[in-house]
């Protein structure tokens, strides 16, 4: 049996204990330790192969986590619970509503932007969704909404988590492609207006023409300027990250550390307890290790798979298609929709960039090419982060499809009484507002790149 074919059967066997729900982490840990051992021991005899397998295995979890961009998980994971626990979800969701109720489907919008706004502070969608689904549907449906479109939107909102900065999951992508932590978190805040834009513009047609989602009328100029205070210390966390990356003045880390201790400090002005903190600290820990963990395990697969050259076949196979590269960059998009049905974002993506990402890139023309030269129109570096982008928005997407749509059962579990099927149902305009986004993305590509371009 050949490297290649050894390769091949792990990774069949992986896709096999994910499917019966073994957790990522331990499948990827357990096919990579499996396969090394075989490759070693065909080479070397199973004696020494065991143990050098062994060896090569348990070095990995150490050389990866002393790695300094991992560090920035801990802090922007650490911003977000800090401003759950610190109320400010509440305060932001309030503003919203005075501000943005008169429209049709007002308060459904107020819960987009504040969604946003949390995301801001937040880069967890999970966690978004499980904020507003306590905070902002009881007051949607105290309005009059129905239990389908309020879910919904909570669950939909909650996606923009994955691209507006600071994103963990953008971070794991930057650290797997090797690209700069900063200016991927950069490039995703323009396309997270954009989704979010789209999201309200979804939210108003549907609501004016179900009649659904009635508007909140009543509140003085001076009830929504007396609401604005309230939301600028998120504005504050959002402008450090935010101008730290685009003008250089601090790394991701620093930045992210600058925006904890901000946070910390406004919790505790406005009465945050030590219970809290603790257990903020304690969501904190359980999340970073929940991650490392995903990441640790699936690198002792990828260190397999190099010996086994999958990815280097991959990048041949689709380089070698005679189909036009845009054909064959929506086949890829189109696979990440089906994968991310039944597998967790940031476990689908760690899993699959060793192999997908090199052979994009030489899609393109190679990590070296000029945008003259390139088949997308883009440098080696802004194909990398364009694509970082897309993967990430097709993330988003599986979040509220089904049969995972992990974003929905979240909703559903945290309000028993509405049912996970009628979620899934309030997400399908939702759905069609992510892929008329990613057409957006894909046919402009200059949404995602100009930010980042602009940092030299």
């Amino acid at each position: 049996m050949t490297p290649f074919e050894v390769g091949l059967l792990m990774t069949g066997v992986l896709l096999v204990l994910v499917i019966f729900g073994v957790r990522v982490a331990f499948a990827a840990a357990f096919t990579g330790l499996v396969g090394l051992i075989v490759h070693f021991s065909m080479k070397m005899g199973f004696e020494r192969g065991f143990f050098v397998a062994l060896k090569m295995a348990g070095t990995i979890p150490h050389s990866k986590s002393v790695t300094y961009a991992l560090s920035v998980l801990p802090t922007f994971i650490l911003i977000g619970f800090l401003a759950f626990y610190a109320g400010f979800t509440k305060q932001l969701f309030e503003a919203a509503k005075r501000w943005l109720g008169w429209l049709p489907g007002g308060m459904a919008v107020g819960t987009v932007f504040s969604t946003a706004g949390f995301a801001a502070v937040s880069g967890a969608s999970v966690a978004t969704a499980a904020v507003f689904a306590r905070v902002a549907i009881p007051e949607m449906l105290e309005a009059g909404y129905s239990k389908r479109l309020s879910a919904a939107v909570v669950a939909a909102g909650g996606t923009l988590a994955s691209l507006i900065p600071p994103s963990a999951i953008l971070v794991i992508y930057a650290i797997l492609v090797e690209q700069s932590v900063g200016k991927l978190l950069i490039a995703g805040f323009l396309p997270g207006v954009f989704s979010a834009l789209i999201y309200v513009g979804i939210i108003v047609a549907v609501s004016a023409w179900r009649g659904d989602a009635p508007p909140v009328k009543g509140y003085t100029w001076m009830e929504r300027i007396e609401s604005v205070p309230g939301t600028l210390p998120i504005i504050a966390v959002v402008a450090i990250i935010f101008c730290s990356f685009f003008f250089g003045l601090a790394t991701p880390t620093e930045a992210g550390s600058l925006g904890a201790f901000v946070v910390l400090v406004v919790a505790f002005a406005k009465g945050m307890k030590a219970r809290q903190l603790g257990q903020a600290l304690h969501e904190t820990a359980k999340l970073t290790v929940m991650i490392f963990t995903l990441i640790w395990g699936v690198l002792v697969y990828v260190r397999f798979l190099g010996f086994a050259g999958l990815p280097d076949a991959f990048k041949d196979f689709i380089v070698g298609l005679e189909y036009s590269p845009w054909i064959v960059m929506i086949c890829i998009l189109l696979a990440y929709a089906v994968l991310g049905m039944f597998m967790d974002a940031i476990g689908m993506l760690i899993l699959t960039l060793p192999v997908v990402y090199p052979a994009v890139i030489a899609l393109n023309g190679g990590e070296g090419v000029s945008a003259a030269d390139s088949a997308f129109g883009m440098s080696g570096e802004a194909c990398a982060i364009w694509f970082g982008i897309l993967v990430v928005k097709m993330a988003e997407l599986c979040l509220i499809t089904p049969p995972i749509g992990l974003n929905c059962f979240v909703v559903s579990g945290v309000r028993p009484d509405i049912p996970v099927q009628e979620v899934f149902r309030g997400c399908i305009p939702f759905f069609v507002a992510d892929v008329l986004t990613i057409a957006g993305l894909l046919a402009f590509p200059s949404i995602i790149t100009i930010l980042p371009s602009l940092m030299g």
